[in-house]
């Protein structure tokens, strides 16, 4: 018997609880937008980058993909210190953020 909400995100298709709720891919909500343009500002080498809103769309908790070279030499809790910082007002209203950093291949 399941006594807590469980959420899980597969390509922009949520599963609340058992019921499927799918979210338009070319849309974005407010929240994924403002975070995009912050870390689009504070990394604008980024070779890519992805915010998504993993909490059904509420702006509870993001969940953002960043590859930039600014992450060069670096080592990954100080990947995910600089966009903590870049974020430091936005987090401040998140119950979570998952953050994932790489570097540039090419």
């Amino acid at each position: 018997m399941l006594s807590a909400l469980r959420v899980f995100h597969t390509n922009q298709v949520f599963v609340v609880s058992g019921h499927v709720q799918q979210r338009c891919v070319s849309t974005q909500t407010d929240g994924e937008a403002r975070i995009v343009n912050i870390l689009k500002e504070k990394f604008p080498s980024a070779a890519s980058l992805k915010v998504v809103d993993i909490s059904g769309g509420c702006g509870a908790m993001y969940e953002i993909h960043i590859e930039s070279s600014e992450f060069k030499g670096k080592r990954t809790i100080q990947q995910h210190k600089l966009v903590n910082e870049a974020l430091k007002e936005e987090i401040q209203g998140m119950h979570g953020l998952r953050i994932f950093t790489d570097v540039p291949k090419h």
